[in-house]
């Protein structure tokens, strides 16, 4: 069969160059999006006078019954089609004639290639930006059972400061909160429609460009046609997006990997999902923390793999961009996965408020609260009460005791400037509760981030409502009940 552009070509394509050009075997994900850009251009050809009424009701017509292929799994992807927007406008030709080859006037494969994809990265912008939201709700329903519940606090990975569970769970919250704002930046930034700008210097034909945009749902036409047809930073914006969010969850993986070793004991792992060893029966290994923590390293190698095709490109559109697609899908499928999976993982982890209590009474975490004390009721300079902390620290360890379970003599006896009331302030409790600043760990401070978490994470599903409506129903659609 001849090309849709072979007309100047005299030989026929070398079955290589077919394999080795064609892009449907992947680019094939995008064919709702593709047949989306379509309705919406026929539509506008037939508002600026191209398409008679007849043929654009055909044209809509058999667009219709090419979706019910692809839902039935029918429909045929041929490497002779090169790509997904050229299979697409075959079975369309095929199916209804001659109307089916007035499609493509007024558009060029690399303004077509531009919305679909754009539309594409958009559609996951938000799937990702409800996962996350999620997970977030997850650690929230489980924080708020945990505002007293005590474990060491670190730094270095050495104990540092009594804290919460709930106060670290919401630090995890906190991080997920930046990468729903930093998702709901990149849809804003790239909520523009391309097509119409052609193959690089906008068409003749008077094109409709802010009719298509509100037909598409999106916000407004692309600027210059030149820069609609050749920029990818709407994919690489959500690569960079995903890259953030898996460095995320690569971190929260590390602390559960953690805290499931006998070591720590502060979670224990469902065994569904938990594995074990081909020769060790005893093992239950953290495979799933293990395995996000090790994704990371794929969304990081995505998004240099695009930065690298993208940065000797001159304008306008190359062939080199068709590389740009393969990272973008790899990324998206790894998050998703990723975060439907954690988010299952954490619903059904064992938290061990006991285990993390015992650690928490080993490595002097209120040393900290006895210097404060010093130095706020006994005058002493912060760098002398430092130095006698140390001193009874030092103390404690050639016991064999905690800080916290030291009696008041002990304390008195390392140095007479010390009250007997310096004991209270060693309390791992009280020293949790103690701080009291704006973002601090005391309960009743962890209780207002919690709130203020769940305020956001509402506001952030009803933006991402609206998103939805937007860009998944399209203008003319009805929205599905």
């Amino acid at each position: 069969m001849a090309k849709l552009w072979g007309g100047r070509f005299e030989l026929e394509s070398s079955k290589l160059l077919e394999d080795f050009n064609a892009s449907i075997s992947f680019d094939c994900q995008m064919w709702e999006e593709d047949i989306q850009g379509s309705r919406a251009h026929a539509k506008m050809l037939h508002k600026i006078g191209i398409l008679q009424q007849d043929e654009l009701d055909s044209i809509l017509q058999g667009l219709e019954q090419i979706t019910q292929r692809f839902k039935e799994g029918t429909f045929a992807l041929k490497n002779s089609d090169e790509d997904i927007h050229m299979a697409i406008e075959s079975a369309l030709t095929n199916l209804i004639g001659e109307s089916g080859k007035k499609l493509h006037t007024a558009r060029s494969r690399n303004d077509q290639v531009a919305l679909d994809f754009k539309l594409y990265t958009l559609k996951a912008n938000a799937q990702l930006r409800a996962q996350i939201l999620e997970l977030m709700q997850t650690l929230l329903d489980i924080a708020r059972n945990h505002t007293h519940t005590l474990m060491p606090g670190m730094t270095h990975l050495q104990h540092a400061q009594p804290v919460s569970l709930a106060f670290h769970l919401v630090a995890w919250c906190c991080n997920f909160l930046r990468d729903v704002k930093r998702l709901e930046s990149t849809f804003t930034r790239n909520d523009t429609s391309p097509l119409g700008s052609g193959a690089l210097a906008g068409t003749p034909y008077g094109n409709d460009r802010e009719f298509v945009a509100r037909e598409l749902g999106l916000s407004a036409p692309s600027l210059n046609a030149m820069d609609s047809v050749s920029e990818r930073d709407f994919a690489l914006d959500l690569l960079y997006d995903i890259a953030m969010l898996m460095m995320h969850i690569s971190r929260v993986s590390e602390e559960l990997v953690l805290w499931s070793s006998a070591e720590f004991g502060f979670v224990t792992l469902s065994d569904s999902f938990s594995t074990g060893s081909s020769i060790m029966p005893q093992k239950k290994n953290p495979d799933v923390p293990e395995l996000l923590r090790g994704k990371s390293g794929r969304a990081f190698g995505n998004l240099q793999s695009l930065l690298v095709v993208m940065k000797g490109l001159p304008l306008a559109y190359n062939k080199d961009t068709q590389e740009d697609k393969e990272a973008v899908f790899d990324s998206i499928r790894t998050a998703q996965i990723c975060l439907e999976i954690l988010n299952a993982c954490l619903k059904t982890t064992q938290f061990n408020p006991q285990n993390m209590l015992k650690m928490a009474q080993s490595g002097h975490l209120s040393a900290t609260d006895l210097a404060d004390f010093l130095v706020k009721k006994c005058n002493i300079p912060f760098r002398d009460a430092h130095h006698i902390t140390g001193r009874i620290v030092a103390y404690a360890q050639s016991q064999g005791k905690d800080l916290s379970q030291l009696r008041k003599e002990e304390l008195t006896s390392i140095d007479s400037r010390i009250p007997k009331e310096a004991k209270k302030v060693l309390d791992l409790q009280s020293s949790m509760q103690a701080r009291n600043s704006l973002g601090g760990t005391a309960s009743m401070q962890v209780k207002s981030q919690i709130k203020t978490l769940q305020d956001s994470l509402n506001d952030a599903q009803e933006s991402l409502a609206q998103t939805k409506l937007a860009t998944f129903n399209p203008r003319g659609e009805k929205r599905a009940k």
